[in-house]
C-alpha cells in the first residue's frame, strides 16, 4: 500500500517579541493563523494579501513581522 503525503509550504512570523502567526498555502489559497488562536484568521488569494492580512492582527503601531520559510 503506498501511501502520498502533500506538502504545503509554510512561513512563520516573527515580531519583536518572538513568533506571531503563520501562514500555510494549500489548494485554497494562503491561510493566515495567529500565534495561540485555535481557529484560522482567514484565507488571502496570494501570499501579499495574506501577510498584509497578518500583519493588521498584530497589536497597532507593530513592525513589520520578518518571515521565515519552514
Amino acid at each position: 500500500m503506498s501511501t502520498t503525503q502533500t506538502h504545503h509550504p509554510l512561513w512563520v512570523a516573527f515580531g519583536t517579541g518572538g513568533v506571531v502567526g503563520s501562514i500555510r498555502k494549500d489548494d485554497g489559497g494562503y491561510t493566515v493563523t495567529m500565534a495561540g488562536a485555535d481557529t484560522v484568521a482567514g484565507t488571502y488569494p496570494t501570499m501579499e494579501v495574506a501577510k498584509s492580512a497578518l500583519h493588521a492582527r498584530m497589536m497597532p503601531g507593530s513592525d513589520w513581522p520578518r518571515f521565515e520559510e519552514h
